[in-house]
């Protein structure tokens, strides 16, 4: 089910009220109460009204009023609570929970009671204190991101996860106010361990990261001024519009085993690499279609990893993969890697990582650039580690190609690079089309490096709380999309230095006029139907390999969900989603293509291959056991 269906479903609430609450509604009413509002909606059997019976209506109105807020009045925080109800079927609705209740937020260890509904300070032996929010008695849950909290000011409304989806309606805006408010200050000590308040943020920010903090008061010229070079960059064939649809093309079944990554070539062919081989697939303008071509890995991948190749690189203009395995189960790193020569179906070389003669471990892989896997003479990649970040190179120092025959276990050349002393804990990272890097860590961090110095970044982006799992950046270099398990973090690198011109965070030092991010978000309905463990993963922008062509969507996986934005929408400050927002802006509008299974991977296809009746290449999604493809037909693709 798209966003669009669940938008639907959200204004229910605010439309009509079920048939559920209407009956409760009915029998809660008192029959004078019920007289006394049918009178007044009854203007033909009135007489003529004067002066002093517009009065007397005024003053039943009045009387009436004050004894509903008289209700509200005697509870603390009072709230309408609503379920989703049978969500994942074709009778799901919204129906009252609760028609008056009341939150409050309470301070107590992950085991701590539940004995007040004030919001109060409980403390147990272990000394660490969590915020929770509490909804009379149906709802007690921790203060974050997995909450998915989604505030609609017009509405008076939030909507959250918690066990099922929840919504609250607010009986005041100053009501709705302050709960954003309370919310806001717990999520932040929550996340950080420290209370909210402008020191606290500065120390968790950073002096040149005021927009950050204060994202209300933050200066947006530079997203506008991306949006700019966006409308004025080569157009496409066929401009991206409100109503295209995803439309599929083919279906192609895995064989030999699972699918375990998908390894996306710009020229003739992509590959499905799976626990036993390699299937070789055709490139066409409305996706991937099977040769009939299966490789299977022979005894000398099978003898030396414990498990299945965790990523695929492609080199040497896609004649040749890099296989990447883990050295233990349930972890990323590993000693070595694999070089696959795909034209001959056989190992070249087992690769070693080592450095000053000292084995040591990489946990990802990269390309030297956007498009390095196309340049038939390619011989160095990048290597990822914990606390290291390094170029390696195939040749021996002196430029030559190693004589594979005569080497028991070849040794990559570490070429350039760094070892940090400790706390970087690097997760993930791409590179530009000029080979710029970017780089995720566990506390969220994102740091910029320049082509020249891999030593120190020339931005770091301080982190919202949450690892980052999987980094993306534009060609160009002046965006950034960090993955994390909740949401999407898009970060424009742009800046203005002091003599006035624009650059990027991976060309110089940014100051202090640094945009705010924005944030991708699912709805907590479309979260809920996700799956309670299924998270974000491995979002990416669509793919070009040129000067001055512009990426056109982000595309990212969760669960059995591939879920697709409109980038030039989400870069749209006046977009309907940002609409009375607090914090930092969050985009909701997108298209999901679900799946009957878990997906392993969702990527668009080479630019090159994106066709006149199409804005954009198709979209590769693969599952365990099959790959399909869809384009973007004028039909009807709706983000919202």
């Amino acid at each position: 089910m798209g966003a669009a269906e669940s938008r639907r479903r959200d204004l229910e609430i605010s439309d009509s009220e079920s048939d559920e609450e209407q009956q409760q509604h009915q029998h809660s009413e008192s029959d004078e109460d019920y007289e006394e509002v049918k009178d007044h909606q009854s203007p033909i059997k009135t007489p003529p009204k004067t002066p002093s019976s517009v009065d007397q209506i005024e003053a039943k109105l009045k009387a009436l009023k004050l004894k509903y807020q008289s209700k509200n009045q005697s509870v603390k925080n009072p709230v309408k609570l609503y379920i989703f109800s049978a969500a994942n079927t074709a009778n799901s609705k919204w129906v009252v929970l609760d028609k008056l209740t009341s939150y409050s937020f309470v301070k107590t260890t992950s085991n701590g009671g539940d004995e007040d509904d004030e919001d109060e300070e409980e403390e147990d032996g272990d000394g660490h204190l969590y915020w929770f929010l509490k909804v009379g008695s149906k709802v007690r849950s921790t203060v974050d991101q997995q909450l998915q909290l989604k505030p609609t000011m017009d509405q008076l409304r939030v909507d959250f996860v918690s066990n099922g989806v929840y919504a609250m309606k607010f009986f005041s805006i100053e009501d709705y106010k302050g709960f954003i408010e309370q919310y806001e200050k717990c999520l932040f000590e929550n996340t950080y361990g420290f209370e909210c308040n402008d020191e606290n943020k500065a120390k968790v920010y950073g002096k040149d990261f005021v927009a950050w903090a204060n994202p209300e008061a933050a200066d947006d010229s530079m997203w506008e001024d991306a949006e700019d070079s966006f409308s004025n960059s080569p157009a496409f064939k066929t401009p991206v519009r409100g109503n295209h649809d995803l439309r599929e093309e083919f279906e192609e079944a895995a064989k030999g085993g699972s699918i375990k990554s998908l390894a996306l070539g710009a020229l003739d062919n992509s590959f499905l690499v799976s626990d036993s081989g390699i299937q070789v697939v055709k490139n066409f303008s409305h996706g991937i279609h099977g040769k009939g071509v299966y490789v299977n890995f022979d005894d000398a991948i099978k003898g030396h990893v414990e498990s299945t190749p965790r990523k695929a690189l492609l080199m040497k203009a896609e004649t040749n993969m890099l296989l990447m395995s883990p050295m233990t189960s349930g972890k990323p790193h590993t000693s070595g890697i694999h070089q696959f020569d795909i034209e001959t179906g056989k190992v070249v070389t087992e690769w070693k990582f080592a450095k000053d003669g000292t084995d040591i471990t990489m946990r990802d892989v990269t390309n030297d650039s956007k498009g390095a896997q196309m340049d038939p003479s390619g011989s160095t990649f990048l290597g990822l580690d914990d606390n290291r970040l390094c170029r390696w190179d195939m040749r021996d120092r002196h430029g030559i190609v190693q004589n594979l025959a005569d080497a028991n276990t070849p040794v990559l050349n570490w070429t350039q690079g760094h070892q940090f002393s400790r706390g970087t804990n690097f997760q993930c990272f791409a590179t530009t089309g000029d080979g710029s890097i970017v780089v995720g860590s566990l506390d969220g961090k994102i740091r910029l490096y320049s082509v020249s110095s891999m030593r120190q970044a020339k931005t770091a982006f301080p982190g919202l709380g949450s690892p980052i799992t999987h980094v993306d950046v534009t060609y160009d270099g002046k965006w950034i999309l960090g993955t994390s398990d909740t949401y999407l973090i898009l970060i424009c690198t742009l800046f203005t230095d002091k003599d006035g011109k624009s650059k990027t965070g991976f060309a110089g030092r940014m100051g202090n006029r640094i945009a705010a991010p924005r944030l991708l978000k699912l709805n907590p309905l479309d979260s809920h139907r996700a799956g309670m463990f299924n998270k974000f993963r491995g979002a990416q922008f669509s793919w070009v390999t040129e000067d001055g062509k512009q990426e056109r969507h982000l595309v990212a996986t969760v669960g059995k969900f591939s879920v697709i934005w409109n980038f030039q929408q989400v870069k749209d400050g006046s977009h309907e989603c940002y609409r009375n927002q607090v914090g930092l802006k969050s985009c909701y509008c997108y298209k999901i293509v679900p799946k009957d299974d878990s997906i392993v991977d969702s990527r668009f296809m080479h630019e090159k291959f994106a066709v006149s009746d199409s804005p954009e290449a198709p979209l590769v999604v693969a599952t365990p056991m099959k790959v399909s493809s869809f384009s973007i037909s004028s039909s009807r693709l709706s983000y919202a």
